[in-house]
């Protein structure tokens, strides 16, 4: 497992100017060389300076090797130094900064296994820049048909906020962090389904407290994010939020559902009826006992 080093990085303004003042000494230099060509061309016993032209080329080639060491950072990026393989840090200083000219500025991963290369297919390969966003991300999970806890098919999706938090963990223990999100999102998503009822269902003794995928938002989206925390911190992945942004039975059983659905509001209703005239009878004789209207035994009443 790898783990983030941070590391200082020098400012770049200063190496900017010494890179102005390389390429102005090899213009410098090749300017004389010019002009002691054009005097050779005027007096053939005049020779060239050839040291000029070696020069220029010195000067000209120091300054593109200080200047490939410049890079810039805006807030919520790093910038991972790998030198010649080896992880040395993570850069997460803002503005003109310098580094090691010989870090690498893309680093890329072979996607494949064994059964691939042997079947001749070449593996993938996935390249990122050595600069990576540490913002904050949103994935948008396609509508997925799956089976909730009772076995019935739902239609559900999710949108999840993220951010890289571990630069190292991010690009060195997975081969892309962007795909390994989204399939632990989904992979996180089927299972948070298939351990909750999609809703309260009447034949059940615990229906009153059961946590339901669509009355209880709040701790479906909490085990959501738990879930995917755990399966993405090997990632360096950290999960700001996480909530379902489609909810519904799936086409083939939704009219089963719905009739239902209706079947339990008419009884509902009938209770609520019931309910009312109980205790309608029950004030009247009350009152009637009280006011002394009416005494009735207990086979009466």
């Amino acid at each position: 497992m790898s783990t983030e080093k941070i590391i200082k990085s020098k400012s770049g303004w200063l190496f900017l100017l010494i890179t102005i003042a390389l390429f102005a000494v090899a213009a410098l230099f090749l300017a004389n060389f010019v002009l002691s060509a054009i005097a050779a061309d005027r007096n053939p016993r005049l020779d060239p300076s050839f040291p000029s032209i070696i020069g220029a080329l010195v000067f000209f080639f120091a300054g593109l090797f200080v200047s490939s060491g410049l890079f810039s950072l805006q807030p919520g990026q790093a910038k991972v130094c790998v030198l010649f393989g080896k992880y040395i840090g993570t850069v997460k200083d803002e503005g003109l900064r310098w580094a090691n000219p010989y870090y690498a500025k893309t680093l890329s991963t072979n996607v494949g296994d064994l059964s691939s290369l042997a079947a001749g297919v070449t593996p993938s390969v996935n390249v990122h820049t050595s600069i990576i966003s540490t913002r904050a991300r949103t994935l948008n999970g396609d509508v997925l048909k799956v089976n909730d806890r009772m076995g019935n098919p739902i239609e559900i999706a999710e949108v999840v906020v993220w951010r890289v938090s571990d630069t190292a963990k991010a690009l060195f223990d997975v081969d892309d962090y962007d795909s390994y999100v989204a399939m632990q999102a989904e992979t996180a998503l089927r299972h948070v389904a298939s351990i909750y009822s999609y809703d309260h269902m009447e034949d059940e003794s615990e229906s009153n407290t059961a946590i339901t995928l669509r009355s209880n938002i709040e701790e479906v989206s909490e085990a959501l994010q738990s879930e995917l925390s755990r399966n993405l911190s090997v990632a360096g992945i950290t999960v700001d939020d996480a909530r379902l942004t489609h909810l519904s039975y799936a086409p083939e059983i939704a009219q089963a559902m719905l009739r239902r659905q209706q079947a339990e509001a008419i009884i509902a209703a009938r209770k609520k009826i019931v309910e009312g005239a109980v205790s309608m009878v029950d004030m009247a004789l009350t009152q009637l006992s009280e006011n002394g209207v009416v005494e009735f035994d207990e086979d009466r009443k």
